[in-house]
C-alpha cells in the first residue's frame, strides 16, 4: 500500500505540473459540451422549397400558406413549370419540389380525393428524409382541415376516418437535447480518459523516467493502479462538471437517481482507462498512441448508438456494437436520465463493463514488461 501512495503521489504531482492536462481535463468539455448540442440537432429548419403551382387555386394557396408559416420552408421558388423548379435544385436554391396539378382543387370536391407530387433532392440524405417527412405530415394535416370543415356540409358524406393520438413517454416534448447531450457528455468522457490514459506510460518511456520504475521492486500491477487511479478520480470530476452544465444550461435533471450514473460510471471508467493504458503498453512514442485511440474513439462514436439507432444498422455492425463499451454507457445514460432507470434495470450493462474492465486491466497488467 505504501508503494502504491507513493506512486499515487508522483502522478497527482505530473498531473497538475502539467496546465495542458489540466485544460484537456476542465476547460475542454465544457467548452464542447456548451456548443455541441446545438450543432448535434435532429430537427431541421429552413429547408429551400420550390412550389410548382399548376391549379392557381383558393386550396393551393391555403396549402401553400400553411405549409411556409410551419416555420420549417422557406418558398424559393414560384413556378407553373416543373422544369423550372428542377433546375433551381441543380443550382442549389431549392431542396424540394411540390408538384400541385392542374385541376388540384376540383378532383378534391368532386372526387374527395387529389394527387400532388414531391421530387427530393437526396444529395443530403438526412435533409431529403426529414423535409419529405416534414412536408408529407403538414399535407395530411391540411387535409384533415379540409374534411373537418366539409363535414359542416350536409351535402358531403366523408367515409368514416380513425383518428390516430399520439404520446411521446419519458420526453413528452421531444427536446433533441434531452437525447443528444447525455450521449455527448458519454463521448467526452471517453475521449479524456481514453486518450489521457493511452499517453501516459509511453510519456515515461519518452521522457526515460521508466527505465528508472523498471529497476524498482514496484509490481506490475502497483505500477498499472497507479497509472489508472488519478485519471478514474478526474473522470469522475468530469463527469461531475458535465451534470452540472447539462442541469444549469440545458434544465436537464435526471428522472433517475445520480447513485445509478455515478456506479455505472466508476466501472465505465476502468473499462475505457484499462483500453488506454493497454494501448500505452503497446506504443513506443505518443504519436503512435494516439493514433491509436483515435482510430478506436471513430469506431466507438460511429457504432455507439449516438447519432444513428444501433437497431436500424445490418447484423454484423450490431455484433460490433456489443463490444464497444460506449454503446452501452450511451444507452445507461438515456435510461436514467430519461426514465429514471435504477441499478436493476442496468445490471447487464453493469455486468459488461465489469467484464470490459477486467479483461483490459487484467490485459494491460500482462503487457506491461519490466526490463532490469
Amino acid at each position: 500500500m505504501r508503494t502504491l501512495k507513493f506512486l499515487l503521489q508522483k502522478e497527482f504531482r505530473q498531473i497538475f505540473r502539467d496546465p495542458s492536462i489540466l485544460r484537456v481535463i476542465l476547460i475542454m468539455p465544457v467548452i464542447q459540451l456548451l456548443i455541441l448540442p446545438w450543432a448535434a440537432d435532429y430537427e431541421m429548419k429552413n429547408i429551400k422549397l420550390a412550389v410548382v403551382d399548376q391549379d392557381h387555386s383558393d386550396y393551393s394557396r391555403q396549402l401553400i400558406n400553411k405549409i411556409t408559416s410551419s416555420g420549417y420552408f422557406i418558398l424559393t421558388d414560384y413556378t407553373d413549370s416543373y422544369n423550372a423548379s428542377l433546375k433551381q435544385i441543380e443550382r442549389d436554391k431549392a431542396d424540394l419540389v411540390l408538384q400541385i396539378p392542374d385541376n388540384f382543387e376540383k378532383e378534391l370536391v368532386k372526387e374527395d380525393e387529389a394527387t400532388l407530387f414531391m421530387a427530393l433532392n437526396a444529395i443530403n440524405g438526412v435533409k431529403a428524409n426529414l423535409g419529405g417527412a416534414y412536408l408529407r405530415t403538414i399535407i395530411q394535416d391540411f387535409n384533415r382541415e379540409v374534411r373537418t370543415e366539409w363535414i359542416q356540409f350536409p351535402r358531403f358524406s366523408p367515409e368514416t376516418q380513425i383518428e390516430v393520438v399520439s404520446s411521446n413517454w419519458f420526453n413528452p416534448l421531444m427536446n433533441y437535447k434531452y437525447f443528444m447531450v447525455p450521449g455527448i457528455l458519454v463521448i467526452l468522457l471517453t475521449m479524456v480518459g481514453l486518450n489521457l490514459a493511452a499517453i501516459n506510460i509511453v510519456k515515461e518511456k519518452e521522457i526515460g523516467t521508466i527505465e528508472q520504475i523498471n529497476v524498482t521492486p514496484i509490481k506490475k500491477y502497483h505500477f498499472i493502479l497507479g497509472k489508472l487511479i488519478p485519471f478514474w478520480i478526474l473522470g469522475l470530476v468530469v463527469l461531475t462538471i458535465g451534470l452540472t452544465i447539462s442541469r444549469l444550461f440545458y434544465g436537464i435533471i435526471p428522472a433517475g437517481s445520480f447513485v445509478t450514473i455515478y456506479v455505472f460510471a466508476a466501472v465505465y471508467l476502468l473499462a475505457v482507462l484499462g483500453l488506454g493504458l493497454l494501448l500505452s503498453t503497446f506504443s513506443s512514442n505518443q504519436q503512435q498512441s494516439m493514433l491509436l485511440s483515435f482510430f478506436l474513439m471513430m469506431i466507438f462514436i460511429l457504432l455507439g448508438g449516438l447519432y444513428t439507432s444501433i437497431d436500424s444498422m445490418p447484423e454484423w455492425a450490431k455484433w460490433i456494437t456489443r463490444f464497444n463499451p460506449v454503446s452501452y454507457f450511451i444507452e445507461v445514460m438515456r435510461m436514467v436520465v430519461l426514465k429514471g432507470s435504477n441499478l436493476a434495470d442496468i445490471k447487464y450493462h453493469l455486468f459488461s463493463m465489469l467484464g470490459f474492465a477486467a479483461v483490459f486491466n487484467t490485459w494491460a497488467v500482462i503487457s506491461y514488461r519490466k526490463r532490469s
